[in-house]
């Protein structure tokens, strides 16, 4: 935790120098005990009160000077008494504001005692130059301002935009740099003059706030189609969820879709109108202790759920949990978020009780974040809109978070997290845009050795998400001034983001191998530029011999790869479809079992046909509208799909997941899963074991768990061998399949008893929304090898 900046007072001011001469003030000037010094401040250093806690500090230690933000961060020049001034350069660091990351300061001496003008100043802002300014995310409502919003007698109370330098938005509300009101959407708000007298004094915590504004000159809320008398609309919308309603709320990276959360009735409706069959629904809960009332958390969850980026924590939920059972089916677990704007303080407050609150979109298209797009798309969903004329500039997405050992592991990157940057442990040479895969679309634009992934968009299938995902390239090309000189993409010839790196004009092009990116990824976060060997699992990815992987065991660095092993090739009865049907995938694994049609399994037998059956396993016989597949996620699918838990998936990764939520952790059995001297995984012995025990009615739970420890162990076993041969120590776990929180703690128990280095993403997603920051960091190295 920061320490609070001392506060400006009238003892700063007598403090005296060196040499006892003062200024008019009290402040000391001139003589041999003088230090003057320019430090520029690199990180995330603009919209986070950077500017006045400097102010305030100088002021303090009784320290003439200057200080003003720039194109690239801030700039500032302090003289005065040298012990005052190394006490200062200190502080600058240790005792920044909450939301401010100093990355790096370059302090530059000057002649001291050049000018006898005393006192310090904010100067204006300057504008010229090339951008390379760090954006702040946006920040959860602090405690100072909660404790506004609930003061009767506070001018701010229950205002729902209420702000300061402490918290508030950030990167939703911003155009361009540097950060000041006319670059952001705030800029149709004049502030009042007790907000401006605010603004302008160096002692108020809304010194220099960009976005400061108050009931009497800020944005305001409204509750579309309520009667002329209704006067406080976010309590009008909490009376509307209290009785049953469905009300579409627009927050700070667009709309979100509520409902109470305890209320069984609007929940299947909310499902029902949203065409959202089973995937779980994020619930927002009121404080800590209502957390509490719902989930099981470790502390390292429940400080998480509270960090200012307000992510939402998949955590376990407990029997008694009083929510519908339609918010998480299937699943063991809950994803819980709090309040992160004052809007949503009130609203969870006036409703009395948890919520869902899920994005505001039907099925896989984007977020809505514009107001006439949100009432044309969820007019047919919402009974109801809360709105505000605050326009967002960015969309983005709630992000998603679990722990995992007691460290964070990032599954959707967005609103919170964004914009914040990443080092390339190899700098580019040439600015970089990388453009992803196809799924969980996340783009990343990187210049010398910083990198910028964008924020969540999604699959790209739609063509309103495609549009998101052009508009998010183009944004942050100029908010952070990258003219990529060179584009990296996916090997896959149809996904869309190829599509665009490859209509764009004027850069040269790069192909980056999917499972190549995702180790990449994990090892330039870390900054490693070592070789090391990486087990990444996933769904699919081109590979280099036309075939679809997705279960490989890799040796490589940022340069380059082989292939030193994977899962056994299997067939994919259909392509595509077998991923939304799992039913298939249990077929293509029983057909490589034993060549003639199986029996369908008892769990398959209501669920599948048996001319359907008899089909698809002819497929897989002939290899008919059937490519060969590593893919690990497609046998978590067959697996999940033989113990009957999901012959048809409505969302992406269903399967996978409810077979992740279904196991017995205290059982200690696994499954035989063999390798050959190739280190090629062999998965039949595993299923033949998993047909016997579900014949035998061996408990599910248990089939999981053995299925599970039997994919970990035969990892660790051929990654340690795949490290013994490459004589490397390092493992890299990654791919979408590594979300599954049993599974990597598992392996990476395994490994680490093995004496082998375990790297894990941590500030990506393992799953593709990472990837291109790994197709950057290949671009990169890549480049730099051939200079």
């Amino acid at each position: 935790m920061k320490a609070s900046a001392p506060a400006a007072g009238p003892a700063a001011k007598g403090r005296p120098g060196a040499n006892g001469r003062r200024a008019a003030n009290g402040t000391p000037v001139g003589g041999a005990g003088r230090r003057r010094v320019a430090v520029r401040v690199d990180g995330v250093v603009q919209g986070v009160g950077f500017r006045p806690f400097v102010y305030r500090l100088a002021r303090d230690l009784a320290l003439d000077g200057h200080v003003r933000n720039d194109t690239r961060g801030v700039l500032l020049e302090v003289e005065g008494d040298a012990p005052a001034v190394g006490t200062f350069l200190e502080a600058l660091v240790a005792e920044a504001p909450p939301l401010a990351v100093v990355e790096h300061t370059d302090v530059r001496e000057l002649p001291a005692g050049r000018s006898d003008v005393a006192g310090f100043t904010i100067g204006d802002s300057d504008a010229a130059g090339v951008a390379d300014a760090l954006v702040s995310a946006d920040g959860a409502t602090c405690a100072d301002c909660l404790r506004e919003l609930r003061d009767e007698d506070d001018r701010r109370h229950r205002y729902p935009f209420i702000n300061c330098t402490n918290c508030g938005p950030r990167f939703t509300i911003v155009r361009g740099v540097p950060y000041d009101r006319p670059q952001t959407t705030m800029a149709a708000f004049p502030m009042c003059p007790s907000c401006r007298a605010e603004y302008d004094d160096p002692g108020d915590r809304r010194f220099h706030a960009q976005p400061n504004a108050c009931p009497a000159c800020g944005p305001r809320a409204t509750l579309v189609g309520a009667p002329a008398h209704v006067t406080d609309a976010v309590a009008a919308a909490a009376a509307l969820l209290r009785r049953g309603a469905i009300v579409a709320v627009k927050g700070l990276g667009g709309y979100h879709l509520a409902c109470r959360a305890d209320d069984v009735e609007a929940v299947a409706t909310l499902r029902a109108r949203k065409h959202r069959e089973d995937k779980p629904f994020a619930l927002m809960v009121a404080d800590i202790v209502a957390a509490r009332d719902l989930a099981a958390m470790s502390p390292a969850e429940e400080q998480l759920l509270g960090s200012p980026a307000r992510p939402v924590v998949l955590v376990r939920r407990r029997t008694v949990a009083r929510v519908a059972p339609a918010v998480a089916p299937g699943s063991r677990e809950l994803g819980l978020m709090l309040p992160y704007t004052p809007l949503h303080h009130l609203l969870l407050h006036d409703s009395g009780g948890p919520i869902v609150l899920t994005s505001g979109n039907v099925s896989d298209e984007p977020i809505a974040y514009r107001d006439d797009d949100a009432l044309e798309r969820l007019g047919a969903i919402a009974d109801a809109f809360l709105v505000h004329d605050r326009p967002i500039h960015m969309r983005t997405d709630d992000s998603v978070v679990r722990v995992v050992r007691d460290r964070p592991l990032v599954l959707r990157r967005s609103r919170g997290i964004v914009p914040e940057s990443l080092a390339l442990p190899i700098p580019c040479t040439t600015p970089v845009l990388a453009v992803g895969a196809q799924l969980k679309s996340a783009f990343c634009v990187a210049k010398g050795r910083r990198a910028w992934v964008g924020h969540h968009i999604g699959d790209l299938d739609d063509a309103r998400t495609r549009s998101s995902f052009v508009e998010g390239i183009a944004h942050f090309e100029r908010l952070f001034a990258v003219a990529p000189g060179l584009i990296a993409h996916d090997l896959h010839p149809d996904y869309a983001s190829t599509a665009v790196a490859l209509e764009r004009e004027g850069a040269a092009t790069v192909g980056v191998q999917h499972h190549h990116a995702h180790l990449a990824a994990c090892l330039a976060e870390h900054g490693v530029t070592e070789r090391a060997v990486g087990a990444i699992y996933d769904g699919a990815g081109l590979g280099l011999d036309g075939t679809t992987w997705g279960g490989e065991l890799l040796v490589g660095d940022l340069r380059g790869f082989t292939r030193a092993g994977h899962l056994r090739a299997v067939r994919m009865p259909g392509g595509d479809r077998a991923a939304r049907q799992p039913w298939r995938m249990a077929a293509a694994w029983l057909m490589a079992c034993g060549g003639a049609q199986p029996r369908r399994p008892r769990a398959l037998r209501d669920a599948v046909a048996d001319e359907a059956w008899a089909t698809v396993c002819a497929m897989a016989q002939r290899g008919f509208a059937a490519p060969e597949t590593t893919s690990m996620g497609r046998l978590f699918d067959a697996v999940a799909a033989l113990c009957g838990l999901r012959a048809r998936s409505t969302y992406e990764g269903q399967a996978a997941v409810e077979l992740e939520s279904a196991v017995e952790l205290t059982h200690r059995g696994a499954y035989e899963l063999p390798s050959d001297d190739a280190l090629v995984l062999d998965p039949r012995p595993l299923i033949r074991a998993v047909v016997d025990d579900v014949e035998a009615g061996t408990d599910v739970p248990i089939i999981a768990m053995r299925f599970h420890r039997a994919v970990a162990e035969a990892t660790a076993r051929v990654c340690g061998v795949a490290a013994g041969d490459a004589g490397v120590e390092s493992v890299v776990l990654s791919g979408g399949v590594f979300q599954n929180r049993v599974l990597l703690e598992l392996t990476g128990d395994a490994l680490r008893a093995a004496g082998l280095r375990v790297l894990v993403p941590e500030r990506l997603p393992p799953n593709d929304g990472g990837i291109s920051y790994g197709q950057a960091a290949v671009a990169a190295a890549t480049e730099a090898g051939a200079g």
